[in-house]
């Protein structure tokens, strides 16, 4: 019965991330472009509801067939809230066909992972957005997604991968997802034939997490990309909320990339406090 009451009682008053009034006049009235979208947390009912406050957003997505929008078309196609926005067809982390400092901001909620470049991913972001605007990074952590038994991904990895230019037909961390993947917590999946068929696919399904992220990771990765970080949050039960900036003068991440900053003491995100 408690639970139900507390269901309804969120259905009505939804829960939202601290310092949401100041996000949302961030992003209030912008011209953005989102990642992998649409994304429920960005919705009314989400926990950080920003389709209602911006001017106009459009979006990108891999394919005119995905796992989780189902079947979709370039055009005036892109749908979040009640508008409609521009829906452009191609990989997240190559948008050649957008023109540099074109948007005003970036969303992306629960994509980056599925990219198998993401610091390529980041610096592209960064090149179509102008100077002083924003990226909001939604990531989820691995202490408690079905990535709980896999090994952090190094920085140095994801290093590598920029410099030797990794696509997205990389099979990697195949080995890895199939071997240590917890199916307990993916509602997406029934058993390890259905979790092979879906990894050996990725190229045509992109449901692999190419690579595994806790906070401090997060941090590191953008540091490197060449963004100011202006915020860390989590989101209960796995966010990891990054608010980004573009800035092309001198900006100091060093308090972002210590394990004493206040953001790495999180009992629920135990991998937070291993360096």
């Amino acid at each position: 019965m408690k639970k139900k009451m507390e269901e309804l009682f969120r259905n009505i008053f939804p829960k939202r991330v601290k310092n949401y009034k100041f996000l949302k006049n961030k992003f209030f009235n912008q011209n953005g472009l989102e990642i992998g979208g649409p994304s429920f947390a960005f919705t009314e009912k989400g926990f950080l509801p920003l389709y209602s406050v911006v001017g106009n957003l459009d979006g990108c997505n891999f394919s005119n067939q995905t796992v989780w929008e189902g079947e979709i078309k370039s055009g005036l196609n892109y749908k979040y809230g009640v508008r409609k926005g521009t829906q452009f067809i191609f990989d997240g982390g190559s948008l050649k066909e957008i023109a540099d400092n074109s948007y005003d901001f970036i969303l992306s909620c629960h994509s980056l992972e599925h990219m198998a470049n993401p610091i390529k991913a980041l610096v592209e972001w960064k090149r179509i957005i102008k100077d002083n605007s924003h990226v909001l990074l939604i990531l989820p952590h691995k202490d408690n997604t079905f990535d709980r038994n896999r090994p952090i991904t190094h920085i140095n990895h994801l290093i590598n991968d920029l410099k030797n230019n990794t696509l997205e037909n990389d099979e990697t961390h195949f080995q890895e997802v199939l071997s240590l993947h917890d199916l307990s917590l993916d509602a997406g999946i029934k058993d390890m034939e259905a979790l092979r068929l879906r990894t050996s696919g990725n190229y045509d399904n992109r449901c692999v997490h190419h690579h595994v992220f806790n906070t401090p990771m997060v941090a590191q990765m953008v540091d490197y990309a060449g963004f100011k970080i202006c915020e860390i949050q989590h989101f209960n039960p796995f966010h990891i909320i990054f608010l980004l900036k573009k800035s092309n003068g001198n900006f100091d991440n060093s308090a972002f990339l210590s394990p004493e900053n206040k953001a790495y003491q999180k009992q629920q995100f135990p991998s937070d406090r291993i360096w």
